[in-house]
């Protein structure tokens, strides 16, 4: 059977995020992954409450969350960051599922966020895909 992941997209960066949930669509196909569901959230902060959301379902077995957090003049993406990386470890700990942290920052520049979308899309099909595997 094949694994079943939701991707979950923040909009804001949206011109980043966009390009990173069709790179995750097309790279999931590639290696044999199914797309089961698909949200878009305002922001990173808001992935967790959909990626708890998510993993409740019994046809998904894995959640990708995207997202670009990109350096302003505070200390605020780190925030940000920090924040929801952690919420989204303990998820995936709580729901024994994978959660796929495909999300640039913090500290990171528009444009290091731009070059770098489609490896961090990439990574995070590849790693719910093999985690996945490795725990069944």
């Amino acid at each position: 059977m094949k694994t079943r992941i939701a991707i979950i997209t923040a909009e804001f960066n949206g011109s980043i995020t966009k390009r990173m949930e069709r790179i995750a669509e097309m790279h999931a196909e590639s290696i044999g992954v199914s797309v089961a569901r698909k949200i878009n959230v305002p922001g990173v902060y808001d992935l967790p409450l959909a990626a708890k959301k998510m993993l409740k379902l019994k046809d998904i077995d894995a959640v990708v969350v995207l997202g670009a957090v990109v350096q302003g003049g505070t200390s605020h993406d780190e925030v940000i960051a920090n924040s929801t990386a952690k919420a989204l470890a303990e998820l995936s700990l709580e729901f024994e599922k994978p959660v796929a942290l495909g999300i640039s920052g913090p500290r990171m520049t528009m444009q290091q966020a731009e070059e770098r979308a489609g490896e961090y899309a990439k990574n995070a099909v590849n790693a719910a895909a093999k985690l996945v595997s490795a725990l069944k």
